[in-house]
């Protein structure tokens, strides 16, 4: 027995991937630019019920948007969420920075007694200001960043923070969510999040096209 006939046309497979997710998602009470940025995330991942989930201060998706346009960086806090970005989508050739790999990291770790992700935000320093803020692994990291805004280190014209995990990452997303700093911000609350989640929210932030 052979394998069954499937579908190969990549545009239609996209076209009725993000029909199916309207069709089952409760998108009510998003705006259109977090409405499309909540179908990627959840092409992503597979799962519909992340909208109950998603939260985002009134005014992230024009922060995001307009930072993106007008050619702010976009700060990763993985290699993983900096390769799903996709370039071509950028709408002015955005520099995608991941700082983990600077040579001096582990040593940064070992120095401020914390994960090497977060020790590597110590490179966000000079490049935090006017920049997208993207987590989608370590939690630590989004508590991180937060000291660094308290720390005058910069303030980013938008965060994702979508970290994933059994520990701390629900607490991080809530500490942004509620940050007096009030920066403008997409979170999915709980333990869910990831890489591909929060490289999907760039993608659809970066341009209107499905």
């Amino acid at each position: 027995m052979g394998v069954s006939e499937y579908l190969r046309d990549g545009a239609e497979i996209y076209r009725r991937s993000f029909a199916t997710i309207r069709a089952e998602a409760d998108l009510d009470g998003f705006d259109p630019v977090l409405a499309r940025t909540v179908v990627r995330m959840i092409h992503a991942c597979g799962m519909v019920d992340l909208t109950r989930d998603v939260a985002a201060s009134p005014g992230f998706g024009a922060a995001a948007v307009a930072a993106l346009r007008a050619g702010a960086p976009i700060l990763c806090d993985t290699a993983m969420v900096a390769s799903g970005v996709t370039r071509a989508r950028l709408p002015a050739d955005n520099a995608v920075i991941c700082t983990l790999s600077e040579p001096d990291v582990p040593q940064l770790a070992h120095e401020l007694s914390t994960t090497r992700t977060a020790a590597a935000m110590e490179h966000w320093r000079g490049r935090l200001d006017g920049a997208l803020a993207v987590v989608g692994n370590a939690p630590t990291a989004l508590f991180r960043l937060l000291e660094l805004v308290e720390e005058r280190a910069g303030r980013p014209a938008a965060v994702i923070g979508v970290p994933v995990g059994f520990v701390g990452a629900a607490e991080s997303k809530v500490e942004l969510a509620q940050h007096p700093a009030g920066l403008e911000h997409l979170v999915v609350h709980g333990r869910r999040g990831g890489s591909a989640i929060a490289a999907a929210a760039v993608n659809a932030l970066a341009s209107d096209a499905e």
